[in-house]
């Protein structure tokens, strides 16, 4: 039987009202979004950035958790706080990124399984003494003419039932992510198609690593057409996403919390409010963005300590906007 203190953690990570803040881009990663906005990358602006994202006054009541990379969550604030120990502090849960990225799936032209199983057991161990909470492993499908494979969905699943169970046996929530990426021309209806098949699995999977489903947090995609197709309403978008997750998420799960996924601010918002007013759910439906919050925050901001009270204004009224979508309401997210 799974800890019951997974349990509520899960559930704190989905109370109503409030979603989790993705900030755990790799230093590769965010090295490329500093360098184009002209702004240097080391390992102070790194955490100056970061501090500014988790010391924002007043996020606590719109962000129940934050994901974070392995550098960050061993930095400290420019007070001396360990950034998990400030998130703790304010009522927020520390999550952490355990997976070590996609590489090519052999055998699978085109397609990737995501790696960072081996010492998995020990990385947990460690981050869960140093205060995590939660943890967070992507996997990525893409849609082409043959694409994705049974081959390629299969065997991310298989990977995230692992790293889920590894987690729970170490103290862990893990979010379950699998996503459906929006490049190509595909349109909503093939979109449905493959993430219904790879949701299927991925819950085949999970009940056959004997996951406890009440102590995860799913973060799937949405079911939207490729950015080279036609674009679809919110209300289309809504209705096709939650027809799929009826199909497929047990009851059991306590929550579903979307990734952005590459849509701008304003549509990722638009498109949970408008899910979450559909009703009826079993499972409570909310956010867990990235750049869909931080992309204006981070423009904003641009390195300068200076503009670093502008960019926490922006960045408040983007969880203040994902927290009323939550609850099925439209706030103002901004332009995106």
């Amino acid at each position: 039987m799974t800890d019951p203190d997974l349990r509520e953690t899960a559930a704190a990570m989905v109370r109503p009202g409030t979603g989790i803040l993705a900030a755990d881009e790799s230093v590769a990663t965010i090295t490329s979004r500093f360098e184009a906005l002209g702004i240097e990358s080391n390992e102070d602006t790194r955490r100056a950035y970061r501090e500014l994202l988790v010391g924002a006054p007043g996020i606590e009541a719109h962000i129940s958790g934050v994901i974070l990379f392995d550098e960050t969550f061993r930095q400290s604030s420019a007070d001396g706080v360990l950034i998990p120990e400030l998130l703790a502090k304010r009522g927020i849960l520390p999550g952490i990124k355990v997976d070590t990225g996609a590489k090519p799936l052999a055998g699978a032209p085109g397609e990737t399984v995501t790696e960072g199983l081996d010492g998995l057991r020990q990385r947990i161990a460690d981050y869960r003494a140093l205060g995590a909470r939660f943890a967070k492993w992507r996997a990525v499908l893409s849609i082409g003419d043959d694409r994705p494979t049974r081959r390629a969905v299969v065997a991310n699943a298989h990977a995230l039932a692992r790293y889920a169970a590894l987690c729970q046996e170490g103290g862990l929530v893990p979010i379950v992510e699998p996503e459906v990426l929006m490049e190509g021309d595909h349109d909503a209806e093939r979109c449905q198609e493959v993430t219904r098949n790879a949701l299927t699995e991925v819950f085949a999977q999970l009940q056959l690593a004997d996951v406890d489903l009440a102590a995860i947090v799913l973060k799937p995609s949405m079911v939207l057409p490729g950015k080279g197709a036609p674009s679809a309403s919110s209300d289309t978008v809504a209705a096709a996403t939650v027809e799929c997750l009826r199909a497929t998420v047990p009851d059991t799960v306590p929550g579903i919390t979307f990734l952005s996924g590459g849509q701008s601010p304003s549509s990722a918002t638009e498109h949970l409010a408008a899910m979450v007013g559909l009703g009826g759910h079993p499972w409570t439906l909310s956010f867990s963005y990235g750049r869909a919050i931080q992309d204006d925050v981070l423009r904003t901001w641009g390195g300068d300590a200076a503009k670093s009270d502008a960019a926490r204004a922006i960045l408040l009224e983007r969880v203040r906007a994902n927290g009323a979508a939550a609850l099925g309401r439209v706030g103002v997210a901004g332009s995106g």
